[in-house]
């Protein structure tokens, strides 16, 4: 005969007590394993609330030994479910620990390496290993289309997380249709027509760079000054204004608001639930990185609303001030989407173009076969800012893909959940609710995808691949040429790939050209190149490291 519970309990011994705490707690642990519940409120009720229940209900009425029991029961229940067979990624390898928490690999990004630290998980577990209780990362380019492709997989909660669950969700954490829907405003204001009109703003930040780095008459933090121009420039297309960095400096600190939003972000985008705390704080009053330049953001939003088009800029359709659209949209929505582009604008291009100089410097005979490239396209005289043959300057192009297949922008690749029912992605079956993701920087130094020369800097790799060049030439057997073209996705792929790549290769290619055509650059007298690529950094995307530089005007000598 079956009694009331509560009751029941009065009229069991201890070791029944603890018999009904320790499945109270397995209760526990399987409600946040089926609904993964994020809000506060709800972790209080079960965290606290049950057990301190329990705590009143049982004889005696020890509330310490009641949540200690609790408490370890539902430890217990956890790490055996993550580590036992039963768990729906038991099949994968990886390590202990990260089976168990998501806080242990939190605790390795947070020092700022995790790409480097997969890569060697890769290397000794194989193509696909389990970083946290439910997320994979694969180093397998097979599995890209399935993944990534026009039927794969959702964009994961994560993203949510990194903007701290917003009422709004920003484009980049959307997929299917509300992506399609939402991206064709950005879409526009990427059209190749668009790209004509942002070139004079481009050409007019770079020459502008250009002259500071005429002033310089010491050794300079070329990075410092890439992540100015990115930022003026972006601001500029996005809002018709730029804060005039390259003028006057981080002045008002925006550049370090936006560099330390991304370690907060990294613990979200690990563990989304934090995120939903530090929200709740937010709303309470607490000021923080994220908060400060979203509400810069908002503001520079408002002012463009208030002082109209000053000419065609990215807002401008955004805002559907085009009236391309009968309907146009909500201003949170736009705001929103400004917002946006200045993150995903700004501190990735700097990055790659960091980069780019840093491989150029520390291989001087690439830099000075580009440098005669440049001469020849745009001689003395001629402005380099004139996009005519940009595009079809194979090793211009060749240095810059060989730049990112090195240090991708996004190392650990689009965060993705797969689907409910699971799916299979090249030869790799995911449960539902399994977050995965394409480790780019694994990908792009596996010698099954490019090789020889997988972890240096070779342009001559795309100029064989696109035919420009014979292997011969280049000193190798055609036999150990491997280069797939299907690994390569330093934009991401499929239809929520890089909505903005277009005009981050406009940049990339005018600074290239304005500034080899005009300065000859070299490392700073005393600067430790061979630390540069030591110091760099990854929290989401890829952080440059201090790039220090000499530069003197072609027309003053060579260095």
């Amino acid at each position: 005969m079956l009694t009331f519970v509560p009751f029941a309990i009065f009229q069991h011994p201890e070791r029944h007590a603890l018999l009904t705490i320790s499945a109270a707690a397995i209760g526990v642990h399987v409600i946040f394993k089926r609904y993964e519940p994020k809000e506060p409120l709800v972790h209080m009720a079960l965290l606290v609330g049950s057990p301190a229940f329990l705590s009143f209900l049982l004889a005696p009425h020890n509330i310490s030994a009641t949540f200690l029991i609790f408490f370890a029961s539902l430890a217990a229940s956890i790490v055996l479910y993550r580590l036992s067979p039963l768990h729906p990624l038991a099949r994968y390898p990886g390590p202990l620990l990260h089976k168990i928490s998501a806080l242990d690999f939190t605790r390795i990004a947070l020092r700022g390496r995790p790409y480097a630290y997969i890569k060697r998980l890769h290397e000794k577990y194989g193509d696909i290993i389990r970083i946290g209780p439910n997320e994979v990362s694969i180093r397998d380019a097979s599995a890209i289309p399935g993944m990534l492709g026009s039927t794969g997989f959702p964009k994961s909660k994560a993203y949510l997380a990194r903007a701290m669950w917003p009422p709004v969700s920003p484009l980049i954490a959307t997929s299917g249709e509300e992506h399609a829907a939402r991206r064709k405003w950005w879409n526009r204001g990427f059209s190749s027509g668009a790209l004509k009109d942002y070139e004079k703003t481009v050409a007019h930040y770079v020459s502008q760079l250009g002259g500071s780095l005429a002033e310089q008459e010491e050794r300079v933090d070329l990075g410092t000054l890439f992540s100015y121009l990115t930022f003026d420039i972006v601001n500029d297309i996005a809002f018709g204004k730029g804060p005039n960095m390259l003028a006057n400096g981080d002045t008002g600190g925006l550049w370090s608001l936006l560099q330390g939003t991304q370690c907060a972000a990294r613990v979200f985008s690990n563990m989304p639930w934090v995120a939903m705390y530090a929200r709740m704080l937010l709303a309470l009053g607490m000021s923080c990185n994220f908060k400060l330049f979203r509400a810069y953001g908002i503001q520079r939003a408002k002012e463009r609303v208030e002082q109209g088009s000053l000419y065609k800029d990215l807002f401008y359709y955004l805002n559907n001030e085009d009236g391309a659209e009968k309907q146009g949209r909500p201003l949170p929505h736009v705001i929103n989407d400004g917002v946006l582009a200045i993150l995903a604008g700004s501190d990735t291009t700097a990055n790659v173009l960091t980069n780019l100089f840093y491989f150029l410097l520390s291989n001087p005979v690439e830099y000075q076969r580009l440098q005669a490239e440049i001469d020849k396209y745009y001689p003395r005289g001629e402005s380099a800012f004139d996009v005519k043959h940009h595009q079809s300057m194979p090793i211009l192009n060749a240095a810059i893909n060989e730049a990112l297949r090195l240090v991708p922008v996004l190392p650990g690749g689009s965060q993705r959940d797969a689907p409910s029912g699971g799916k299979v992605v090249g030869p790799y079956y995911l449960p539902g609710g399994t977050t995965a993701a394409i480790h780019n920087y694994s990908v792009n130094h596996d010698p099954r995808n490019f090789a020889p020369y997988t972890s240096s800097f070779w342009p001559d790799r795309w100029l064989i691949a696109s035919g420009d060049k014979a292997p011969v030439d280049a000193g190798i057997d055609e036999g150990a040429f491997v280069h797939n073209a299907y690994a390569f996705i330093p934009f991401s792929f499929g239809p929520a790939n890089c909505v903005g790549k277009n005009l981050a290769m406009q940049e990339m290619r005018m600074t290239v050209c304005h500034l080899m055509q005009r300065f000859d650059i070299g490392f700073a007298p005393g600067f430790d190149s061979a630390s540069y690529e030591k110091n760099l950094r990854e929290y989401f995307v890829m952080h440059r490291a201090e790039l220090l530089v000499q530069v003197i005007a072609r027309d003053k000598g060579i260095m």
